[in-house]
């Protein structure tokens, strides 16, 4: 069955958070404070174990943030407050500049960095006339950052949980997406990087989960590519797709792809 639309999760799929001690060392340089990278990278490494927005989900949340980090993609106040608390843990009370800037970082298109083979995978695929969105479970509005990027014009529609008030792994989000495009889920493809995006097989969208890449390296989106042959004619020559990526079915199951 031909796939009339694909739907990408953003971050850890198309893009990537900057590396932990450059988001330090510019967090504090907007603060007026100089750090050596030396003394920001264990300082980093420690904020990520506590839970950094676009890092790791933390091991435990302080129970006075329980209930803003269970409502953070849902509201822009409870994903502020539920980052820049979790940052405070680590940096104390003194430093609540520090906290917020780190946060600020998150919303600024500097903050963020495309996988290699975003863009021309994307382009692909306006190209084939395949429409494209992006589904997001995240607490404020990506499009700002999309347009910097340069994929304000390559993306049809974006569902984003703060907007839908719903959260993959739930049907709602998708549908949402799919609405919007006017595709039905047997037409659609999910790609994303967690479980949560293959929730879209629920609703009998085809899934295709990608392992994890570092910030502006090739990703393995070509992949998508390779399962359209009708539309494109394979991936960008200007990208080769590394690891191994999964393929879900609308019935749940997953699989390798063959060679």
């Amino acid at each position: 069955m031909p796939i009339a639309a694909v739907l990408f999760d953003f971050h850890g799929t198309l893009a990537q958070v900057e590396e932990p001690t450059e988001w330090v060392v510019k967090a504090a340089a907007a603060c007026g404070l100089d750090f050596l990278a030396r003394d920001a990278a264990g300082l980093a490494k420690a904020l990520v174990a506590a839970g950094r927005a676009g890092g790791p989900l933390p091991d435990a949340v302080p129970a006075h943030l329980a209930e803003v980090w269970a409502r953070r993609d849902l509201a822009a106040a409870a994903h502020r407050d539920a980052y820049t608390g979790l940052a405070a843990t680590v940096l104390g009370p003194v430093s609540p500049d520090l906290a917020a800037a780190l946060y600020e970082r998150l919303l600024m298109p500097d903050g963020w960095r495309l996988y290699a083979d975003t863009l021309p995978v994307l382009r692909a695929l306006r190209a084939a006339g395949v429409a494209v969105a992006v589904v997001s479970n995240i607490g404020f509005d990506l499009r700002p950052q999309l347009a910097a990027l340069g994929l304000a014009d390559l993306v049809d529609a974006c569902a984003l949980s703060c907007e839908v008030g719903a959260c993959k792994p739930g049907p709602e989000i998708f549908r949402a997406a799919l609405d919007a495009l006017g595709v039905a889920p047997r037409d659609a493809l999910m790609v994303g990087d967690t479980p949560a995006d293959a929730g879209a097989a629920a609703i009998g969208c085809r899934c295709l989960i990608l392992p994890a890449s570092p910030p502006e390296a090739v990703h393995g989106l070509a992949a998508v590519l390779d399962l359209l042959p009708s539309r494109c004619s394979g991936q960008p020559s200007s990208v080769s797709a590394p690891g191994t990526a999964s393929t879900v079915t609308g019935s749940g199951s997953a699989r390798s792809p063959s060679a």
